[in-house]
């Protein structure tokens, strides 16, 4: 099979570079393109040049559509309005589109569903191996330690950039274990605790965000019993580690139909 045919969008960007140095050190993936929006100082230089690999001929543009109609797939880390754009673009193109941005609606993620009728979505908080497995745990653990036993509460700590919270990981673990325990993430979340918040709320689900320095990310889930604590916890050294991943999750969609995917279907991880 012919190496497959990716775009990175937000070339300049950390995860971007990060994206463009891991498709460079994969068997079986090339860069077709790299995108940058309107105005960037990176247009019009050398994507491998800007992500520190030297001169590999693909010249940063704008033109997404274009770029998009000539690829195989496109890995996208940035926000959620260019993300949704993408996916239309992705949908038309019926290509892969592989989505790390976090931060998105329910509006967000209606689009991308809809998308995925065309296009091969592979969307997920994160891309780690490690974050995966580390969610199946979270969510076998919520199953078996009852919640009038156990309350569940989620801790992450990243870089001061970062502009959404909780990170799109912890939200992943927290749907993992509101999975596990048979309920609704978003009736049992609580997110802000300010002044005199009560007792907690049997069940509840609760998540505690931390800003500071370059941390890359950090990931706690903790149940807290009567005299007994279960911690399961991952720290992110590398941030190449989810830009392999993603290219990884391109690579295992290349061949599949239409459809929405996440890094546990990539994993083998899933239920099923």
């Amino acid at each position: 099979m012919s190496e497959m045919k990716l775009v990175v969008v937000g070339a300049a960007g950390r995860m971007g570079q990060s994206l463009i140095r891991a498709i460079d050190e994969t068997d079986g993936a090339t860069l077709s393109a790299a995108i940058e929006i309107a105005g960037s100082p990176a247009l019009g230089r050398d994507a491998g040049e800007l992500a520190g690999i030297g001169t590999n001929g693909v010249i940063v543009t704008e033109d997404a559509l274009a770029s998009f109609a000539k690829a195989d797939g496109v890995l996208d880390f940035t926000v959620p309005a260019a993300s949704v754009t993408f996916a239309g673009l992705a949908a038309q193109a019926r290509i892969v589109h592989v989505i790390g941005t976090t931060g998105c609606s329910d509006e967000d993620e209606a689009r991308f569903t809809a998308a995925a009728r065309h296009a091969r979505i592979v969307k997920s908080g994160n891309m780690s191996l490690g974050v995966n497995l580390l969610a199946v745990l979270v969510r076998q653990a919520a199953q078996a330690l009852a919640a009038g036993d156990f309350d569940i509460e989620v801790l992450e700590m990243h870089h001061k950039h970062k502009v959404d919270a909780p990170s799109g990981t912890a939200l992943l673990l927290g749907a993992a274990a509101a999975e596990g325990r048979g309920v609704d993430l978003n009736e049992n979340a609580v997110k802000v605790r300010d002044g005199i918040t009560g007792a907690r709320d049997p069940g509840s689900i609760g998540f505690a965000t931390l800003r500071g320095g370059s941390v890359i990310g950090e990931h706690s889930v903790m149940f807290a019993g009567e005299g007994e604590i279960i911690e399961i916890s991952h720290r992110a050294m590398d941030r190449q580690l989810f830009a392999r991943g993603a290219v990884k999750a391109a690579l295992w969609a290349h061949d599949k139909k239409a459809g929405r995917y996440d890094m546990l279907d990539v994993l083998g991880l899933n239920k099923e």
